[in-house]
């Protein structure tokens, strides 16, 4: 059984952040921007809290406090030196400036890092949770905050309300599951978060039935996965060596995060050294399935492994 940060002593849940909107287009690259501005300028205050904020990102203040949310939590952009200020991180740079591999998002692999940030964090509880411990493929959203309210009166979390959680789990199935079109609404209004393109929720028979879609992931790019296994790595083991059972099953892994089987996981796994250029390489001597690195990489080293996911020409973005 392997350990999980969420049952350990001391555990900090977090249901809030997002004052209940899901992630939209457009947003990081607008926090993104807006925080590039304000470093460039050498503001001591934060951009998203000064007067003009609402005229700037053009939604109200709640709105501006979920961009922030979404835009850090993505990992796009973090807390700076001075005062209140955010800066742009490395993800952030890559990724969303002018001159970046996907500003403005066409690129299937982008959502799948997006995607990778935010569940393999345990400090998204209801995201983590869902992905790395829930026992079933299909729910209710009742189910996700009834298992979650237990767990937390077992593990005597503090900061924590029902109601609270229930917001929590409505951005997150909205985050990932599209609402369905009414009379009303246009096919981009039923399309709130990029999230929804990777397809890992479905809605299923009753109206409030949904369904984790486990198994390959045609469009997850091998950069990106290749990332995501170094990352969760350097968190996991200081060894040279780790198991196809911790890369599959240990709650924030790759094979959690991502839902994929242990034959999809190993299908990936035994040509990522085509990915890593040889710095890791799938084993399996004498009955041990296991990756092996030659090289420990740095989190901010392993993003250049994305690169290889994004060309020049249109091939591979989203339609």
């Amino acid at each position: 059984m392997f350990n999980s940060p969420l049952y350990q002593i001391g555990y900090q849940t977090q249901f809030s952040g997002h004052e209940t909107f899901p992630m939209r287009y457009g947003w990081l690259k607008k926090a993104y921007d807006a925080v590039k501005e304000s470093q460039e300028s050498d503001h001591d205050y934060s951009i998203f809290n000064d007067e003009g904020a609402i005229a700037r990102f053009g939604v109200g203040k709640n709105m501006v406090a979920s961009i922030r949310h979404w835009a850090t939590q993505c990992d796009v952009i973090r807390a700076g030196n001075k005062g209140n200020q955010a800066e742009v991180s490395e993800i952030g740079k890559k990724i969303f400036d002018n001159n970046g591999l996907d500003p403005y998002m066409e690129y299937p692999s982008t959502p799948w890092l997006l995607h990778w940030k935010l569940a393999s964090n345990k400090k998204l509880t209801t995201w983590y949770w869902v992905f790395s411990h829930f026992p079933t493929d299909s729910f209710e959203r009742d189910n996700i905050v009834q298992a979650l309210e237990k767990l937390g009166n077992e593990k005597g979390w503090s900061r924590m309300s029902k109601s609270t959680i229930k917001r929590d789990v409505e951005c997150f199935v909205r985050t990932y599951a599209a609402k369905p079109a009414t009379g009303k609404q246009t096919h981009e209004d039923t399309m709130e978060s990029p999230l929804t393109e990777l397809s890992l929720l479905k809605a299923i028979g009753k109206k409030d039935g949904f369904r984790v879609v486990r198994g390959a992931k045609p469009t997850l790019g091998d950069g990106v996965f290749a990332y995501a296994v170094v990352s969760f790595w350097n968190n996991f083991s200081t060894a040279n060596t780790i198991s196809l059972e911790a890369l599959a099953h240990q709650p924030g892994s790759p094979g959690k995060v991502f839902q994929l089987s242990e034959e999809d996981l190993t299908d990936r796994l035994t040509r990522i050294d085509i990915a890593t250029d040889g710095e890791l390489k799938w084993s399996e001597t004498a009955g041990l399935k296991q990756l092996v690195r030659f090289k420990t990489m740095l989190d901010s080293e392993a993003l250049n492994l994305i690169d290889a996911d994004y060309k020049d020409d249109f091939e591979g973005k989203v339609a």
